[in-house]
């Protein structure tokens, strides 16, 4: 067992198999030493989660809650591109974050620490990212956060 399995083990975490991309497009890209993760929603044992706006239909702690469940997508299509070897991870370089709600929502920021939150929990100030926090009038499948992610690898 890795440092990274056993962080995740100790955060009582078990990440799922990665998701199946829902349309045209591939889960991640490898380039150079840079892995490119398509956009996850919160998708937990093969159901999607979370369907509806943050604000009338999620508080904000329940959207964190949201954005952590993503998080952990993401970092099970970044096992995959990483042979299942996720101490060949470097860094969290950006995230990129969706966040389905009203046009009179501005939190769309504190959703997304749901994420960058296990970021670091995982993996420590390597952890740490650039990243942006939107909000948009719907997402796909009605769900309230969508993410996507870029990562250094060796």
């Amino acid at each position: 067992m890795g440092t990274i399995d056993q962080r995740l083990a100790e955060l009582d975490i078990t990440l799922p198999e990665a998701p199946k991309p829902a349309a045209n497009y591939i889960p991640f890209v490898v380039t150079g030493n840079l892995v490119f993760i398509s956009g996850q929603v919160p998708l937990k044992d093969g159901q999607l989660e979370y369907r509806g706006k943050v604000g009338p239909d999620f508080t904000i702690e329940e959207a964190q809650q949201c954005a952590r469940l993503v998080a952990i997508n993401i970092l099970s299509v970044l096992r995959a591109a990483c042979d299942g070897d996720l101490d060949r991870v470097r860094r969290c370089v950006k995230l990129g974050g969706f966040v389905n709600c009203p046009a009179d929502f501005d939190q769309q920021p504190q959703v997304i620490n749901g994420a960058s939150d296990l970021m670091v929990e995982v993996l420590g100030e390597n952890g740490r990212h650039a990243r942006f926090a939107v909000g948009a009038n719907v997402l796909p499948f009605n769900v309230a956060v969508e993410i996507d992610a870029v990562f250094e690898i060796e």
